[in-house]
């Protein structure tokens, strides 16, 4: 059958998937790529349209396109999960800092359970955004193996590094990073603020604040401080005597209840929640937009060698050479008109069988493929002109080696239906049967049907 493109593959994956198969080169040598190159020169284009095909078909030969879907499942499934941790942790962070409400709440030590990690990790990234190379981080880190673990894909494994690569080089793993740090810091913020509102509306709690070194002006200063910010935004702000008067274990609690519950819970959104969403949007712009210009580094020297497989000189040029006579060279290919018509051709036949056999004027004859130029120039041709249905004529009395087999899946995939024609005997002389069933048993793997009838009828009107 006729490769088609793989599905749910957007630009990016497409990119992604190309540098997979360029590491994969790197480390492990050149792949066997003739069919894919002839593929991507069939479809045409400029160099990075045409080394992009050709690693997208060997990526759907070698299973790195189902093992791409697997891992963005397992990336799915690990994002869930440190989603799932972020939440429970603000949670966590918002049981711990307020209590269970039996004793009165120190406001401060409050506000730096809930604010101090936050604030502390939002630094770090700030130093490393401006300091630090792209680095995936402990949590990027994190990610990719929940990623790679989930997915349950040993052939996952080359994608991790194909996709560090890529942001690596274009410098997008800060704001790719950007956004899972963010992000997740946003929903451990939010949850900790609901978790607030929750216990603030279900709880007593009695707020003060104490120290042996400070003096109460300094409280009642920074107290107003960092309340200035939300009192824009209408947050209560406790008066000087309320933040006087809980200063003392003694003092008024009731009347400053109200007014300290909603600065903590506006000091919390203004100081947690709204630099974790301001800076996710920012990451996000800029790995959106990073993502749109993204594009084949084409100095690379695995795509330098590219070039002159897939726009050989004959191509940027033209062809010199004159066109032979028979199909055997590429001219009958050149009676096919896209996916109309029907093909004939046969694999290695002695002389002494004729051939072909008489053919009506819709079958075209490929002649008899017996070198490895004569089976490249055919090919190419019927990649251009893929006809509607083709048959393969092979002598069981041969072997079904390796390579024949891998020739007549080339051959097939070329064609809209195949068929396979295992000659008979000449007169006088049987065919080996256990050669035969190696046959039989060989084209049931490449799931083609094959037959020892003469497959003229088919090819003519497309039905027996």
């Amino acid at each position: 059958m006729i490769a088609r493109p793989a599905p749910d593959l957007d630009t990016f994956d497409r990119l992604w998937l190309t540098e997979a198969v360029r590491l994969r080169e790197e480390h492990a040598g050149p792949l066997d790529d003739d069919e894919a190159n002839r593929q991507a020169r069939a479809q045409g284009g400029d160099l990075p349209v045409l080394i992009e095909q050709r690693a997208l078909w060997l990526a759907r030969r070698d299973g790195l396109v189902e093992a791409l879907l697997h891992w963005r499942q397992g990336a799915r499934l690990g994002g869930f999960v440190l989603v799932l941790l972020a939440v429970f942790t603000g949670a966590g962070l918002a049981f711990a800092a307020l209590g269970d409400g039996q004793r009165p709440v120190n406001v401060f030590w409050t506000l730096g359970s809930l604010l101090g990690l936050n604030l502390l990790t939002l630094l770090g990234w700030l130093l490393g955004l401006l300091f630090a190379r792209d680095s995936g981080g402990a949590l990027g880190r994190l990610w990719l193996w929940l990623s790679e673990k989930l997915a349950r894909d040993a052939r996952a494994a080359q994608l991790a590094p194909a996709l560090l690569s890529i942001l690596h080089r274009h410098r997008l793993g800060r704001w790719l990073l950007g956004v899972g740090v963010h992000g997740l810091w946003l929903l451990a913020m939010a949850s900790a603020l609901l978790t607030l509102l929750v216990l603030l509306a279900t709880r007593r709690y009695g707020f003060v604040w104490e120290t042996t070194i400070l003096g109460e002006s300094a409280f009642v200063g920074l107290t107003q401080a960092l309340g200035a910010l939300p009192a824009l935004l209408g947050f209560s702000v406790p008066d000087v005597e309320q933040i006087r008067a809980s200063g003392a274990l003694g003092g008024d609690l009731e009347g400053a209840r109200q007014r300290w519950a909603g600065w903590l819970v506006g000091v919390l959104l203004i100081y947690g929640l709204l630099p974790r969403l301001l800076l996710t949007g920012f990451s996000l712009w800029r790995w959106r937009r990073g993502r749109a210009a993204l594009k084949l580094d084409l100095n690379l020297p695995t795509y330098r060698l590219l070039r002159e497989r897939l726009q050989p000189p004959s191509e940027r040029l033209g062809i010199s050479d004159a066109a032979p006579a028979q199909l055997h060279a590429p001219s009958a290919g050149a009676q096919l008109d896209g996916s109309e018509g029907a093909v004939l051709v046969a694999i290695e036949l002695d002389g002494s069988r004729p051939w072909p056999p008489a053919l009506s004027k819709g079958i075209a004859d490929a002649g008899i493929l017996d070198d490895r130029e004569g089976r490249r120039r055919l090919l190419d041709q019927l990649t251009r002109f893929p006809p509607a249905r083709l048959a393969i004529a092979c002598d069981p009395r041969r072997s079904p080696d390796r390579g024949t087999l891998a020739l007549i899946g080339e051959l097939s995939r070329c064609a809209a239906a195949t068929r396979v024609w295992l000659l008979q005997a000449p007169p006088g002389e049987a065919l080996d049967s256990a050669r035969l069933d190696d046959w039989h048993q060989a084209l049931d793997t490449l799931g083609l049907p094959h037959s020892s009838a003469a497959p003229l009828g088919w090819l003519e009107s497309g039905h027996d």
